[in-house]
């Protein structure tokens, strides 16, 4: 029987330090700021295919990925389905988590991933004790959307 690996904050902090991808999750925490963040997010593990976010749907949880990768997908008004990759280092659910509006498009594990999960209701908590922390993270955030945005082959990727 595999033992099943335990979540560290660490584990994530490499990910996006080591993501080269132009949507990587750009905070400079040091490792205290890190643990610091750790007590406000849930890890999360799921299997291929788990869907984390469906489009239309009102929450506005962001997920930051750890490992694995993620399909971003929707069909467009010509039945056209547009669809981006995200991966480790990265993060999905920006979009609502921000503008307040139904998901955008649906988010689905393409294999076991492993992420961290920051509810809206978190968010406040750590804004309210740890503003730095907060905020260099909320401009972590907007800059991967604003390069999603900007980028018209990753706009997919703003759910």
């Amino acid at each position: 029987m595999q033992e099943e690996k335990k979540f560290s904050v660490q584990d994530l902090a490499s990910a996006i330090k080591g993501c080269p991808g132009p949507d990587a999750l750009q905070c400079q925490f040091t490792p205290q700021q890190w643990d610091i963040l750790a007590a406000y997010l849930q890890p999360r593990e799921v299997e291929a295919g788990h869907i984390l976010i469906e489009r239309g749907a009102p929450d506005r949880a962001v997920y930051l990925v750890e490992s694995g990768a993620l399909s971003v997908h929707y069909e467009d008004s010509q039945g056209r389905v547009r669809m981006a990759i995200v991966g480790a280092g990265s993060v999905v659910g920006e979009g609502g988590f921000f503008s307040h509006l139904p998901r955008a498009a649906t988010v689905q594990s393409s294999g076991p991933a492993r992420l961290w999960f920051l509810s809206p209701m978190r968010f406040v908590e750590l804004a309210n004790r740890h503003s730095p922390v907060a905020l260099d993270l909320t401009l972590g955030l907007a800059a991967v959307m604003a390069k999603r945005i900007y980028n018209p082959a990753r706009r997919v990727a703003v759910s």
